[in-house]
């Protein structure tokens, strides 16, 4: 929004040139935060070069440069590619609003392709916990929500320093084994900010108002595209994967119950190995982090934190940030349980000590998986 002003500023000054356009329909994301190029010290041996650069001495090859490009995006493509790719066994499971994908091949084997799809997509991805099977990414902006047209091929780079959305957004990708241990579950959650007015421009000084961020509704459309961008990424043909994203399942029912001490209960109409997978996603779309799973017992250790929070923390100043100072995020502990009843599945909340919760707390978390699972 502040940034805004300026871009507004330079639009007058080709004002009657163009018609912005709006491309809210794409996706086009950039991080906010930008890493360092590396410099290796000169005592030190260069990092190996990308293969992409390389003339290819055998095999097919082209006269010209256009045909050396199309071969090699064929061969980092495999679906357009003669030969069978990599991961050719996908498919989608969906289950109301959430989707996921099961490819038969570990978590250990899809891990880094899934941190170079997101790098691809334009993403930072700033926490890695292999052990959990969770990477998450920082907050970027989608810069095609940014106007489109003759004033930003004009300014080029510069409209790109100087103009930022209002929104943010994060993805968490959670890669869970299946029972068998072949294969893999990949789970994809949303997490979105904007930033909103908070006081009114003043009438005297003309300075616009104060500022706040706030979260935004995970979007489900958003967790769909990006899995079908990955199927893409591991192999499936574009109009396959989105066959397969397009179709529909029965909207199971969820419900909170009274129990008998007083507290509530989130009942779930589908068996335990199916709410165990749409819960763990839930916790990922609410912004909870899973410490620690145990499926045996039926258990996700997690820990939430203020998403307010943790964005005033990331926009605090350099001083601030130097020293420390300033609004800090303090997640609390609990345990989420899962249990078999009849046909269907109970969830509970624990405390870190893994007694029954009754708080206030306990049953706001039970509200909060409800609208996710209902």
């Amino acid at each position: 929004m502040r940034s805004g002003l300026a871009a507004a500023a330079a639009a007058l000054l080709l004002a009657g040139c163009v018609t912005e356009e709006s491309l809210t329909g794409k996706v086009d994301y950039k991080s906010t935060v930008t890493l360092p190029s590396l410099e290796v010290p000169p005592d030190l041996t260069s990092p190996a070069r990308d293969n992409r650069y390389s003339v290819p001495d055998s095999g097919k090859t082209s006269a010209t440069f256009s045909g050396y490009q199309a071969e090699r995006r064929d061969q980092r493509n495999p679906a357009t590619s003669s030969v069978l790719p990599e991961f050719d066994r996908l498919r989608i499971e969906r289950s109301g609003t959430q989707r996921w994908l099961v490819v038969d091949d570990p978590p250990e084997k899809l891990w880094p392709v899934v941190k170079d799809f997101w790098q691809e997509n334009g993403f930072l991805v700033k926490l890695e916990l292999p052990e959990a099977g969770v990477m998450e990414t920082d907050w970027a902006e989608n810069r095609a929500n940014i106007p489109q047209g003759g004033v930003r091929y004009l300014l080029g780079s510069f409209l790109d320093q100087i103009y930022s959305t209002s929104e943010r957004d994060k993805f968490r990708t959670r890669l869970d084994r299946v029972a068998d241990g072949k294969g893999t579950e990949v789970f994809i959650s949303h997490r979105g900010m904007q930033e909103v007015y908070t006081t009114l421009r003043d009438p005297q000084s003309n300075a616009p108002g104060g500022t706040a961020w706030q979260p935004r509704p995970a979007d489900p459309d958003l967790e769909a595209e990006f899995l079908r961008r990955l199927m893409v990424r591991l192999g499936a043909q574009d109009e396959k994967a989105r066959t397969l994203m397009a179709s529909h399942a029965p909207l199971p029912q969820a419900e909170l119950k009274k129990v008998g001490d007083g507290g509530e209960t989130l009942s779930l109409v589908e068996p335990f190995d199916r709410a165990w997978r749409r819960v763990g996603l839930a916790l990922d779309r609410v912004g909870f982090t899973v410490e620690d799973r145990d499926r045996q017992k039926g258990l996700y250790f997690v820990r939430y934190a203020d998403p307010e929070s943790e964005m005033a923390q990331k926009d605090r100043g350099f001083i601030d940030r130097l020293f420390g100072s300033g609004p800090k995020a303090k997640p609390e502990q609990y345990r989420v349980q899962l249990q078999s009843a009849g046909q269907g599945t109970e969830v509970s909340v624990l405390n870190k000590d893994g007694a029954a919760d009754r708080s206030s707390t306990a049953r706001r978390i039970l509200s909060l998986l409800l609208e996710q699972l209902k």
